[in-house]
């Protein structure tokens, strides 16, 4: 028997589930169909229990500088299974807040496998038990996994990807990260603050490739001061696994490079898209070097099926997904005002120590787009909260066109920098200029007075420098 429903939404991550929330809010008879856990990789093994581990190595870091803040204490160690344990409990609390979500807004939670069955008819298939639905409208959104490479392969044991590096067994005192974005730089940022002696490979030219140049260049600095190494413009070319460690071949564009032989190695090295047995192709759907073709609405160009989230591309967060959810919900129920995602104004942020964040273009990309830049600059050094803290290593940018006061982008690195950075989505969001930057107060003592700061010395009118 076939089952009638109007939305049919496959995977429940961050943007399935928000999808399917917002589109029983505008009164739709919607299901969901998970093959795993609710909430998908994010709140199970990416977003959520990745800042619990890092909350932990904060605490750890903090606790060494006791005497600092007038404090003192013997014999400090860390218990690996249990900052584990608590990271697992505090995905397994989110992953049940998003079925009761569900079962608020009443929507049909379908365990199982699914895959396209022509029309608008999708096969779930559970335990040799199949279901079929018949829906008006169908949303991809199936997510991502980590990418794989010939002779770079994970075995889950000595060559993890991040589903493995949330979980030792054991804590490694040599790790090898291959991959410099914010995956890979959070796992090297959680390791070398426990004490592991962390190595970081990047083919690029400089770590964290996707922030402004300066921003990567400070984290850099910051992350060799605390004891990281760091080697760009290098590659990977084999892993040799042995009984507990791993040997390591470089291609290094700076000169040879001894092999180095490490406990673990972390392949933080981009996603795929989770396309393979879908029946997408016979569907009609086209797919893209593993991610599905949208339009701005998240239509792919048939009737009645979307896509959103990590399956049809970057920047690949949470947020975003979000996002593209409520966008194709509102689209579908016909609701007036919708936007279409611009995605200038989705925020990034990395949380490692210091943290990362950043809105919109880079000082290089507004270059390159021949606009007519300017630029502010302001460093926590000059920020007394920052200092009231003992975190005063940091840095605030802001990249403005000259000719007509547009915020173009903001990019920080410091202490709680992934907070501070929607002050900037929202400005960039209203379109507010610099002059009404400028002209906003902001409370002081403050982190948030560096964002001030910045904006007043791109007209050289900095007050704390």
């Amino acid at each position: 028997m076939t089952e009638q429903v109007d939305v049919l939404v496959v995977g429940s991550g961050p943007a399935g589930y928000v999808c399917a929330i917002r589109a029983a809010q505008l009164g739709m008879k919607t299901a969901i169909v998970e093959r795993e856990q609710l909430g998908g990789i994010c709140l199970n093994w990416g977003c959520i229990p990745t800042k619990a581990l890092l909350r932990s190595s904060e605490i750890w870091h903090l606790l060494h500088r006791l005497e600092e803040f007038g404090f003192s204490a013997e014999n400090l160690r860390f218990d690996l299974a249990r900052i584990v344990q608590r990271s697992r409990k505090v995905s397994a609390q989110l992953s049940s807040g998003v079925a009761f979500l569900m079962r608020k807004h009443k929507i049909s939670v379908v365990p199982g496998d699914a895959r396209l069955a022509g029309g608008r008819e999708v096969e779930v298939t559970k335990d040799g038990a199949k279901r079929v639905f018949a829906a008006k409208n169908i949303v991809l959104a199936m997510g991502a996994r980590a990418r794989q490479l010939p002779g770079l392969e994970s075995d889950g044991k000595l060559v993890w990807t991040y589903r493995e590096a949330m979980v030792p067994p054991t804590f490694p005192k040599s790790l090898l990260v291959v991959g410099s974005g914010a995956i890979g730089i959070e796992f090297a940022s959680f390791y070398r603050t426990l004490g592991s002696n962390v190595t970081v490979v990047e083919v690029m030219d400089r770590i964290l490739p996707a922030e402004d140049e300066e921003i990567s260049q400070f984290a850099a600095k910051a992350f060799v001061k605390q004891g990281m190494k760091i080697h760009t413009s290098t590659s990977v070319e084999k892993l040799e696994t042995h009984d507990d460690t791993v040997t390591v071949a470089f291609q290094s564009k700076n000169g040879k490079m001894d092999p180095l032989v490490v406990d673990r190695v972390i392949l933080a090295i981009g996603i795929v898209g989770n396309v393979e047995n879908m029946g997408l192709e016979q569907a009609g759907v086209r797919v893209e070097r593993t991610h599905v073709l949208v339009n701005e609405w998240g239509e792919t160009g048939v009737e009645g099926i979307y896509a959103v989230g990590d399956l049809v591309g970057p920047p690949w967060l949470a947020h975003k997904g979000m996002h593209e959810g409520v966008i194709v919900a509102e689209r579908m129920a016909g609701v007036k005002g919708v936007h279409p995602l611009d995605t200038t104004k989705v925020p990034g942020c990395t949380y490692c120590w210091p943290q990362v964040a950043s809105v919109g273009m880079t000082e290089a990309a507004a270059r390159a787009a021949a606009r007519n830049v300017k630029v502010g600059r302001f460093p926590f050094m000059g920020n007394g909260k920052a200092i009231a803290l003992g975190d005063p290593e940091g840095l605030v940018k802001t990249v403005f066109d000259a000719d007509t006061g547009e915020l173009l982008g903001a990019h920080m690195i410091g202490a709680e920098v992934t907070e501070l950075i929607q002050g900037f989505t929202i400005a960039r969001t209203l379109e507010a200029t610099e002059q009404e930057l400028s002209a906003t107060i902001f409370p002081h003592p403050t982190l948030s007075e560096t964002m001030h700061e910045s904006v007043l010395d791109a007209d050289k009118r900095a007050l704390h420098i």
